[in-house]
Formats: C-alpha cells, sequence, structure tokens
C-alpha cells in the first residue's frame, strides 16, 4: 500500500520508512508506527511517522 495518503496509516501498523539520512540512498527501515507527524491528508514524499523505537522517517510501503 502507499505511504502518501494519511488515511492509510494508522497508529500499529508495520511500514517501510526512509529516515532523512537515508534519503540519497534509498535505504529502508522497518518499524510499528507510533505517531503520525504530517498533519496534510497527501504528501508527494510519503506521510512522516514516529516509529516505536523512535526513529522518525516518511512511509515508503505499508504492510
Amino acid at each position: 500500500m502507499d505511504g502518501q495518503y494519511r488515511q492509510n496509516i494508522q497508529t500499529g501498523v508495520e511500514v517501510d520508512i526512509v529516515l532523512k539520512k537515508d534519503q540519497r540512498t534509498g535505504k529502508l527501515t522497518r518499524g510499528v508506527v507510533k505517531d503520525l507527524l504530517t498533519k496534510s491528508a497527501q504528501h508527494p514524499h510519503g506521510i512522516k511517522v514516529r516509529l516505536e523505537d523512535g526513529q522518525v522517517g516518511r512511509v515508503k510501503h505499508i504492510y
């Protein structure tokens, strides 16, 4: 599922995100969503979230 739409993402869902430091390489980090940080309904680079382990990034894939 696409991570560009806020309606697709909820707390407790497993996702792949791209961390700020990994934007050039596109390396994905998997984790469980704790907080949604983007307030708008849609974002072209993915909705920004905080994972349960504290890492922050933009959602690229939802499981």
